[in-house]
């Protein structure tokens, strides 16, 4: 074989692949984490999980800001705050300084249930890296984070 076309042809299939690789990876964390919530018998999809995630994490929030923040548009978000509602999971209040628009946030029950599902994301995330060692992990997040940055940044 030609080196030189072997070398390129190796040079050229791992950037055509991050997509793809990326793409997967979150296919298959989608997937176990499904898995896992099926397993401890919480009836959410895993979109639903992210909601309450980051209501937990970030504290009440607009709509759209929490559709930003989980990467889904106008209708759909509707539709899953309609139906995390109807479980009584989290609650539209209104916000403190505009009366047109809303807050949402947890209720207990909806902080109850992520306190149940924080060890099932937990297994799910050290499942997807326990063949990496300490330093791999680390350098992974830095290699991710600085993949995003680079996304970002549009300077």
């Amino acid at each position: 074989m030609n080196t030189a076309a072997h070398s390129c042809s190796i040079a050229k299939g791992p950037a055509e692949s991050l997509g793809v690789l990326l793409g997967l990876v979150r296919t298959e964390i989608v997937r176990a984490m499904e898995s896992e919530l099926a397993a401890q018998q919480i009836g959410l999809r895993f979109t639903q999980f992210l909601i309450l995630k980051k209501l937990a994490r970030l504290g009440p929030m607009s709509a759209s800001e929490l559709a930003r923040a989980v990467e889904l548009d106008g209708g759909a978000m509707t539709r899953q705050l309609d139906q995390l509602e109807a479980k009584g999971l989290l609650r539209r209040t209104p916000h403190e300084q505009d009366r047109r628009a809303l807050r949402i946030e947890l209720t207990a029950a909806g902080d109850a249930l992520w306190q149940q599902m924080t060890p099932c994301n937990d297994r799910v995330l050290e499942a997807a890296q326990r063949s990496l060692s300490a330093i791999e992990r680390e350098q992974l997040h830095d290699y991710l984070e600085r993949v995003l940055h680079a996304l970002r940044d549009k300077s």
